[in-house]
């Protein structure tokens, strides 16, 4: 199968029907063989009775329903474990994105080799406040940390090779940052291209500003995951070591000043309770590291690394 088209969706039953034709006519045009795998993530407007009627008339359409809703994360991972074709795009499901935009997709993952190509709305037709800034705000930010030159990390628009999707798993709100984990799984031809940023037709967005909050706190777990998942001891361990050699130096100082200069009143000195403090918190957190890596040792992937080809 040429493409295999991931759309998860919430309450877009206005939605279904004009987008899966644009894709068939799209697809039909090109001669590609494809399937759409659309992912319910809990509606409750009738969009997976829709998804029903649609599958009757295009049998290439798949649907799978969520008991209730999981988040756009777990949609994309579930439509990621089903997908067949070589090349797997994802696309939201409000019309806004283009679906004329396929067949170049397809040709930079195909014919250029890219492993991954990113969609980057140029034009957004999206609230300045409350989308558009926080949005720039927060694409610096993921640009500066993981070192991939995107605009748009979070353009729902993407292109995959069928190897990145099989080999990353989609978790949490982690669907922003799957250019990274992808990086992080080796795949390192990562490209972009500028899409057509469509105003939605129907409905409201189902995404707040809590998505921005949320986003910075992936992205630092994403980091921390990087570099310290299998080895915790040596971020906990070191920065404890550090803070009880300072409290300890400073007890120390303390000790030899009670009985060779014969100081009073030590434990009303604020260096005293500085000195504590750290000697406690650096125990706590090199006895969390240690626990931390009996953990990561114990683990059933602590050895799970991603394997291009065997012979």
């Amino acid at each position: 199968m040429d493409i295999s088209i991931v759309i998860s969706l919430f309450n877009e039953v206005e939605s279904l029907e004009e987008l899966t034709d644009q894709i068939k006519d799209v697809c039909l045009k090109n001669n590609y063989s494809y399937e759409i795998i659309m992912i319910d993530d809990g509606s409750n407007d009738g969009s997976w009775e829709m998804i029903e009627k649609l599958k009757i008339v295009n049998p290439n359409i798949k649907g799978i329903k969520f008991r209730r809703n999981y988040g756009k994360s777990a949609a994309i991972y579930v439509g990621f474990k089903a997908a067949q074709g070589d090349v797997v795009i994802t696309m939201d499901a409000d019309l806004q994105d283009n679906p004329d935009e396929i067949p170049e997709l397809f040709s930079m993952i195909k014919k250029d080799g890219y492993d991954l190509v990113s969609g980057w709305k140029k034009k957004r037709y999206d609230p300045v406040l409350s989308k558009n800034l926080p949005s720039k705000l927060f694409n610096a930010t993921a640009r500066r940390v993981s070192g991939i030159k995107l605009h748009d990390f979070n353009c729902g628009l993407k292109a995959y090779n069928q190897k990145v999707v099989k080999s990353i798993e989609v978790y949490g709100e982690m669907h922003r940052y799957i250019p990274i984990l992808a990086k992080q799984a080796g795949f390192l031809k990562i490209g972009e291209k500028p899409v057509i940023h469509r105003e939605r037709k129907h409905g409201v967005s189902k995404f707040g500003l809590e998505r921005f909050v949320n986003g910075f706190l992936d992205l630092l777990t994403l980091s921390f995951m990087n570099k310290f998942a299998k080895r915790p001891m040596h971020f906990f361990g070191a920065l404890g070591s550090l803070c009880f050699l300072i409290g300890f130096s400073v007890l120390i100082y303390f000790t030899v000043s009670k009985f060779a200069f014969d100081m009073y009143r030590m434990t009303e000195r604020p260096l005293f309770f500085f000195g504590l403090l750290n000697v406690v918190f650096g125990t706590i957190l090199f006895l969390t590291g240690f626990l931390a890596e009996m953990i990561s040792r114990s683990s059933n992937e602590r050895n799970y690394y991603h394997i291009d080809k065997e012979i």
